[in-house]
């Protein structure tokens, strides 16, 4: 009786064991920016080229991407601050992109929490606009990247993957 008591305890631990975590192929990267006391933070899953075409194929073309891997890519402010000269309040937002082959659509949406951008509702937008994008030249960025350039209150977002880059400033404000 006892044996049979033991199984049936031991059974489910067994069929739990098969749902152990796996290890995420895209490692979750954060990235951040300091001016007085304004702190940015971008949280982004960060995809790797793996010898696949990037942009055009793995990431379509005019088509709203979760400006990274797994969860949207999202930015955290402390403060109020200036992106590319439009103002953005205080708080989290999930940062969107729409690719092109010379352009793309930066996106800035109050939806917080999302899986891809599946359930991307463009009401949701808070900022939107449009950037020229880059060649790198011989430079291969082979992980996404998201990078801050900061210098005194200004700084500048970059988001680089394969050859392709785009850059937007960001402007801090003084405390009030």
């Amino acid at each position: 009786m006892r044996l049979i008591g033991f199984l049936i305890l031991l059974i489910p631990g067994f069929a739990l064991a098969q749902d152990a975590a796996s290890t995420r192929p895209s490692s979750v990267q954060i990235v951040t920016a300091r001016y007085k006391e304004t702190y940015l933070k971008i949280t982004y899953g960060q995809p790797q080229k793996k010898g696949r075409q990037v942009f055009g194929k793995l990431v379509p073309y005019d088509q709203i991407w979760r400006t990274g891997a797994n969860e949207a890519t999202e930015i955290t402010l402390t403060k109020d601050i200036l992106i590319n000269q439009q103002p953005l309040k205080a708080g989290t937002y999930s940062l969107f992109t729409i690719p092109s082959k010379d352009k793309w659509i930066i996106i800035i949406n109050s939806d917080v929490g999302m899986w891809g951008s599946y359930n991307y509702n463009s009401k949701k937008d808070v900022l939107r606009f449009e950037v020229s994008s880059t060649s790198t030249g011989a430079t291969v960025f082979e992980p996404f990247t998201i990078s801050i350039d900061s210098k005194n209150d200004k700084a500048t977002i970059s988001l680089a993957w394969d050859t392709t880059q785009v850059s937007f400033p960001v402007q801090f404000n003084e405390p009030k």
